[in-house]
């Protein structure tokens, strides 16, 4: 049997200097899965920061690590909105936490992907800062359409990048659960960010490769339009992802934007940090 866990939260935040408010509505579930022994999945479901972590390097090692980074997360920020210099400190803690991890159960093998999303402030306007490290993965849904925000630190990305394979080959590929980055390893955490406007109406899907690798992006289009509210999105796409074989753990995290009253210019920028 499957174990399962949820959450499901909203907020009204204030914006700085009189700008109005932004309010948000979110929901998180996880699963085992069908085939797995255990859940290596972690999830941070609070304002100012989502994220999911996808933990590897056995089931003991692999569930601490993951936990580390939200852990992390959540201790690095708080009030209304994040840095991205709060995001950086919570992941080099996070490897440091997974080094000491890796040592207590003998593996030098151990790590996290690590994905999600900030709110934070650009200059006057709201934005979302969309960190990743590994292959979990970061969807917006605004106006019907469904935007893969994060590029995945996996070989078969690379051999995608590089026009060697398909995107539709990578799906089948031996090596499509090898990825290139990642927290722990005893290496620096090195994330890709995004800035994207907060925009009303939009939906944001953080998930773990669990769903990705079961249920294609038009199903996951389509079931991420339907869905009444973030907990209804959240439910039906751990469904599918169940449904289509539920080979490995399965996070799903919806942040819906209900009201914002300073929507932002997009911002084409896409720094990294070093």
């Amino acid at each position: 049997m499957s174990v399962a866990a949820s959450t499901v939260g909203a907020a009204t935040i204030a914006l700085p200097d009189g700008g109005g408010h932004l309010g948000l509505s979110w929901a998180a579930q996880t699963n085992t899965g069908l085939k797995r022994a255990g859940n290596q999945d972690s999830y941070l479901a609070a304002a100012p920061v989502f994220a999911v972590a996808d933990g590897m390097g056995g089931h003991a090692a692999g569930d601490e690590a993951s936990a580390a980074v939200v852990a992390r997360l959540a201790e690095n920020i708080s009030g209304d909105f994040a840095s991205t210099d709060e995001i950086a400190q919570a992941l080099r803690q996070a490897s440091d936490d997974i080094g000491a991890i890796a040592g207590i159960h003998d593996r030098a093998g151990s790590g996290t992907t690590v994905t999600g999303i900030a709110l934070t402030m650009q200059g006057q306007k709201p934005y979302w800062a969309v960190f990743n490290i590994g292959d979990s993965r970061v969807y917006s849904l605004v106006d019907g359409v469904l935007t893969q925000l994060t590029v995945d630190h996996s070989a078969v990305q690379a051999m995608v990048d590089s026009g060697r394979i398909t995107a539709i080959e990578a799906e089948s590929h031996p090596n499509r659960n090898i990825i290139t980055r990642a927290v722990g390893f005893g290496k620096n955490p090195v994330p890709d960010l995004w800035f994207i406007p907060v925009s009303q109406g939009s939906r944001l899907l953080i998930c773990s490769d669990g769903l990705t690798k079961e249920v294609d992006v038009d199903l996951i289009r389509l079931l991420l339009s339907e869905a009444t509210d973030a907990d209804d999105a959240a439910g039906l796409l751990l469904e599918a992802a169940l449904a289509a074989g539920g080979r490995d753990n399965v996070t799903t995290l919806v942040v819906e934007v209900v009201r914002s009253d300073d929507d932002a210019d997009a911002d084409t920028t896409l720094p990294r940090f070093d």
